[in-house]
Order: structure tokens, then sequence, then C-alpha cells
């Protein structure tokens, strides 16, 4: 059964706009960023998702955790950031559409912080704030059919991937699938999602923005509830997921050197073989000249085979 959820005028005019800032970014080759950005946000991701359920480590204390330094913090927050780097460094090894990867995931996520870590919940749980009942869940017997309902609608509704990408964060947390851990899997998945589609959300730090509007966040899981859909949580999120493409285009450099173009050409062509004119083909703004430069290049680094010459010369890369 499809989830509750209408498209309204706001929802179509922030699809659109999020569109266009990630045909620029594609248009720029910034939907993958350098190395250094690459690990920064990473840790940025990280550490704002778990801070949302309490995680008192800063960026700094992470940073120190992947270089193996000692960190003086509880051992359960430790525990946390030490499981967050697992599956966000497995992140390509799950299939979004699979139950038993969101599972498998949960598994590596909660590792010795829950006694039934990728197991969906079959008791009730209800959610409290201070003194006061936020929000029931279903009972625990309807849980599994529930989460099947929910990847039946992710693999085959026609919905956009970006509208699906919200609609299953929000019947996620609506469900609340494990005993814990599910605010940062929710949050975790949804990129997945969104990454089948567009490369550039595996290191965009959409939950940093969460973590600025938490409370706007709960607001709108909390409206959805009372409204029986999540239009309103929508909404919210592609918000959000716009002001993170704003803060994207922002930051980065649009000048590109030999080193990332070749990066960049070499994680859109693998292995297959290509010719000068298809890379010129992935650069437009650069010369005959400079695509010849750049392959010999890559070919003296030892990055690509060359065969033939002239005309038929083909490359691979190593």
């Amino acid at each position: 059964m499809k989830p509750p959820y209408i498209i309204t005028e706001k929802i179509v005019a922030l699809v659109a706009s999020i569109s266009e800032k990630i045909g620029e970014i594609n248009a720029t080759h910034l939907y993958k960023p350098a190395t250094e950005l690459r690990k920064k946000n990473r840790i940025k991701t990280i550490q704002s998702s778990l801070e949302i359920e309490g995680n008192t480590l800063t960026e700094e204390q992470i940073t120190a955790l992947l270089e193996n330094k000692r960190v003086l913090a509880p051992q359960k927050d430790i525990l946390e950031v030490q499981n967050a780097i697992k599956v966000y460094e497995q992140l390509n090894t799950f299939n979004p559409f699979q139950l038993k990867d969101l599972e498998k995931a949960h598994a590596i996520l909660m590792n010795g912080l829950i006694d039934n870590a990728g197991k969906l919940r079959t008791t009730n749980v209800g959610i409290v704030k201070g003194s006061k009942v936020e929000h029931i869940s279903p009972s625990g017997t309807m849980v599994n059919g529930l989460m099947k309902e929910l990847f039946e609608y992710l693999k085959k509704d026609k919905d956009l991937i970006l509208i699906k990408s919200c609609v299953f964060h929000y019947e996620f947390e609506f469900i609340h699938p494990f005993l814990d851990g599910n605010g940062r899997m929710g949050r975790l998945w949804q990129t997945l999602i969104l990454m089948q589609q567009y490369p550039v959300f595996e290191y965009l730090p959409v939950e940093s923005l969460i973590k600025k509007k938490q409370s706007d966040y709960y607001n709108k899981l909390s409206e959805s509830d009372k409204k029986g859909n999540s239009t309103p949580f929508i909404e919210f999120m592609l918000e959000i997921i716009s002001a993170s493409l704003d803060e994207h285009l922002q930051s980065q450099s649009v000048t590109l050197h030999t080193e990332d173009r070749i990066r960049l050409f070499a994680a859109k062509i693998g292995k297959n073989k290509f010719s000068r004119k298809d890379y010129l083909q992935s650069f437009k703004n650069i010369s005959a000249p400079t695509a010849s430069r750049d392959l010999k290049w890559a070919v003296e680094q030892d990055f690509l085979t060359k065969f033939g010459n002239l005309r038929l010369t083909e490359y691979l890369f190593k």
C-alpha cells in the first residue's frame, strides 16, 4: 500500500529547484569533492547525526578516532562514533531497496549498544519526551509487514526518488522498526537512497543542517503524525536538501586541474576503454591539446594504459 502524502505546489517548486542545482553540480563536476573535503564532510555528517541523538563527541574528537588516536569521552559515545564510521565506510555495499541490507547496516551501527542490533522489534514501544508520550509506534507484531510494504513502495512506486527518499525517512521513523538507533538509521538510509541517482549525496552533510533545525525536524515528524500523512515532513526535508546543495555550490571551487579531471573521469568511466574524444565530451570547457596533456600525464603517472596511435589511440584506467 502506498504511504499517504500529497504533492503540493511547494514540493513541486522545491523538486524543480533541487534538480537545477544538481544539474549545475554535474555540469561543473562538483559531484565528487576532493579527498580532503570528502573526509571533512563525512566527519561532519557523523558528528551531526549522532549529536541529534545526544552524542557528545566533537568533529575534532571524531577526526582523532579516525586517526586511531586516544580520545577521552564516555565509552558509549566513542562506540557510537566507531560504529558510524564503519557503516559509512561500507555505504556503497548496501542496497537501499533491500530490507536485509537495512538490517545489516543497523547491526553494524548499533553493535555493542543494544542486544538486538540488526533485528526488527517484536515488542511494543512508545517515544517519551520528558514526561509526555510523543509518539506511539505500531504494534511489534505489525513491524515486519509494514517494513516489507515500505520497501515495496520504495522499489515500485513511480514518484521521483527525491520525494520517495523523504517519504521513506518519515515512514521509517513512524514505524520505529528497531528498539533503538532509528533516527540515525532513517537519515543514513535517505542518503543511501538519494545516492543511487545523485552521487553528490554520498558526501553532502545534510545532517549538519538537520542538526541546526533539530526542533523543526521533530516538529515536522510530529505534524505529519497528527495529519496522518508525510507531506509536512517531505516539504521540510526538501528544503534541507536544497539548502545543503546551496552550501555545496557556494563552498566549492569550480577550477579543475589535470589531476581533478582525471580523478572525476576515472570515477565516471570505470573499467571501460575510451578515446580522447570521450574525455573531451566530459570536459567541454577544455581544448583538445589540454585533453592530450591530461591523458599524457595520467599515462606517465601510471594511472592509464595507452593502446594504439594517433586517431586510433584508446586508454584504460588501471
